[in-house]
């Protein structure tokens, strides 16, 4: 696959399906997101993305809020 069809999850327009590819971030964060279920391969279905604000995903079966400097860390496909 090509690097441009990678984007962060900031990126990705509500009504979406996405799959996660990795977390940039530092290993606290990226424990606390695994532990949310934020794990490479996961499917990600945006449910809310505004211009501004926080995200709102699905994430296996569980609804969660996502600020945008998380999003921003968050590399999907």
């Amino acid at each position: 696959m090509h690097d441009r069809l990678y984007r962060p999850l900031s990126a990705v327009s509500a009504g979406s399906s996405v799959r996660l590819r990795d977390v940039c971030a530092g290993q606290k964060l990226e424990a606390r997101l695994a532990s949310l279920g934020f794990v490479p391969g996961a499917t990600l279905d945006v449910c809310r993305n505004t211009c501004h604000g926080p995200l709102v995903v699905q994430v296996k079966g569980s609804r969660l809020m996502l600020g945008r400097g998380m999003a921003d860390k968050m590399v999907v496909e």
